[in-house]
């Protein structure tokens, strides 16, 4: 499982010119899902972002969580993430899970997550969305349950 992670001070999902999803301080949450990963990925990854301690403290040092800024997340399923375009330059989507895995881990990924902090908004699954986000920082960091990198 695989996560794209920025610090934004807003960000909203639009479908069709209707906003589905919008926070303020907090996370932006790109996920990807792999075919054999698991609900222990999940955990792993949920936990991880949570704890992320790459908010500012009062000197401003990169040391303070989501938790303790009281900050949401956004979470917008993105199987591009699992896209290799190491041959050519159209990419292979061999390596993301089918739609018929992936969701239900999504929306497992989803659940733990509101376990864990406050605000939890999403996209849909399968849709095409507008993603409007500022990044503050910019911070942008890359996961991998499998801490590939």
């Amino acid at each position: 499982m695989r996560a794209v992670i920025q610090r934004v001070t807003r960000a909203q999902v639009t479908i069709d010119g209707d906003v589905v999803g919008q926070i303020e301080q907090g996370f932006v949450v790109l996920l990807g899902i792999a075919p054999d990963d698991k609900r222990a990925d999940a955990d792993y990854l949920a936990q991880k972002i949570v704890a992320l301690r790459i908010f500012d403290d009062s000197e401003g040092k990169m040391n303070v969580c989501l938790k303790d800024v009281e900050g949401d997340l956004l979470v917008v399923s993105q199987f591009t993430l699992y896209g290799d375009v190491r041959r050519g330059l159209r990419p292979s989507w061999s390596d993301a899970a089918p739609p018929e895995l992936a969701e239900p881990l999504y929306e497992y990924f989803v659940q733990k997550c509101r376990e864990l902090v406050g605000n939890v908004a999403t996209g849909s699954f399968r849709k095409g969305m507008a993603v409007e986000l500022v990044n503050d920082g910019p911070v942008t960091l890359l996961l991998d349950s499998r801490k590939l990198f």
